[in-house]
C-alpha cells in the first residue's frame, strides 16, 4: 500500500468485511487513533510505561545491572523501563549508586523522597510517571513497601512489562500475582519482552490488552481455527 495518508488509514480502520484484524505498530498517537476509530477488530499494542521495582531484599549489584539494562540498552523501544521504584529502606544505599551509574547518561526525574539521594536528578513533574519517554530519561520514586509499588504500577502502567528485583520469594510471589501486566519478571530486565526472546520467531507486536493474545505475538497468535465434523446421520437427543 503506497498511500499512507490519514484518510487511507481511516479507510482501513472501517473496512468491515474486508479486514479481519488490525494491529497498529507505531506511537501512542497511532494506537489511540486506531482504537477510537476502528470498526474492525483491533489488537492494541506497543505503548510501554514499564517499571522496575527494587525491593529491600534485592541484591543491589544485580539490581543496578537490571535497571541499567532495562533503561539504557535500547531506550527507544516499548520494553525499555521508564520508571524505577525503590523500597524506602534501601533508598539511601541504592540510589546514590544509581546516581553514579546514570550520571551524564540518563536524566533522572525523582519524587521528593528520592531527591535527597540523587544529587544529579531533577524533581519529577506531574506527568513524569505517566510518560513513555523512549529516551535516556527515567522517573524514580521511593515507596514504602511492595504493595505500594504494586499499587503505583497498576495505576500508572500501560500493562506491558514490569520487574521486581528481590531475594524474598514471598515478595516476588505477591508482585507476580498482583501486578496486572502482560509480562512480569523476577530478577530480570524488562527488555526480554520480545517475540524473538520468547521463542515465537518473528514478532508482530506486543499485546497490552487481555484477549487470547497478550504479550509478544508470533504467527500462532494471528491464526484462528474452525471445527470440521463429518457425520453419518447422527442426531442429538
Amino acid at each position: 500500500m503506497s498511500d499512507t495518508s490519514r484518510a487511507s488509514s481511516l479507510e482501513l480502520m472501517t473496512a468491515k468485511g474486508q479486514i479481519d484484524l488490525l494491529i497498529p505498530r507505531g506511537g501512542a498517537g497511532l494506537i489511540k487513533a486506531v482504537v477510537e476509530n476502528a470498526t474492525v477488530p483491533v489488537i492494541e499494542t506497543g505503548t510501554g510505561i514499564c517499571h522496575v521495582y527494587v525491593d529491600q531484599a534485592a541484591d543491589l549489584d544485580q539490581a543496578l545491572k537490571i535497571v541499567a539494562n532495562a533503561k539504557t540498552s535500547r531506550p527507544s523501544v516499548c520494553n525499555s523501563a521508564e520508571v524505577c521504584l525503590v523500597h524506602e529502606k534501601i533508598a539511601a544505599t541504592f540510589l546514590p549508586r544509581l546516581n553514579e551509574l546514570f550520571k551524564g547518561q540518563v536524566q533522572m526525574r525523582a519524587n521528593q523522597q528520592a531527591l535527597p539521594y540523587l544529587p544529579d536528578a531533577i524533581a519529577a513533574g506531574s506527568q513524569d510517571f505517566d510518560t513513555e519517554f523512549l529516551d535516556y530519561i527515567m522517573a524514580i520514586k521511593v515507596v514504602p513497601d511492595t504493595q505500594a509499588a504494586i499499587d503505583h504500577i497498576n495505576q500508572h502502567s500501560t500493562g506491558h512489562s514490569e520487574a521486581i528485583v528481590t531475594k524474598d520469594d514471598r515478595q516476588a510471589q505477591l508482585f507476580t500475582q498482583a501486578v496486572d501486566s502482560a509480562a512480569v519478571y523476577v530478577n530480570a530486565s524488562t527488555r526480554f519482552t520480545d517475540g524473538g526472546q520468547f521463542g515465537l520467531g518473528c514478532e508482530l507486536g506486543i499485546s497490552t490488552q487481555k484477549m487470547h493474545a497478550r504479550g509478544p505475538m508470533g504467527l500462532a497468535e494471528m491464526t484462528t481455527y474452525k471445527y470440521i465434523i463429518q457425520g453419518d446421520g447422527q442426531i442429538r437427543a
